[in-house]
């Protein structure tokens, strides 16, 4: 599953629209405008605040997904 490059949350593709659209901010894009947006981020860098912000985010994606498999 990919991440919305806004706010970190799940991205869900819905192939009736051809968009990917995000469950928590309701961010919609085509599959160009996702890598297009990607690639602009990847290209210009990441401050450290956002390197932490994103590394929170994918921290607590794992320790909720953990949680719903029997983990303690």
């Amino acid at each position: 599953m990919s991440y919305c490059p806004e706010c970190g949350g799940n991205l869900l593709y819905i192939p009736g629209i051809k968009k990917h659209v995000c469950q928590s901010c309701g961010l919609t894009l085509t599959s160009q405008e996702l890598l297009e947006l990607r690639a602009r981020r990847y290209d210009r860098g990441e401050t450290e605040e956002e390197k932490r912000e994103r590394q929170r985010k994918e921290y607590l994606k794992w320790w909720f997904s953990s949680k719903g498999k029997g983990g303690r």
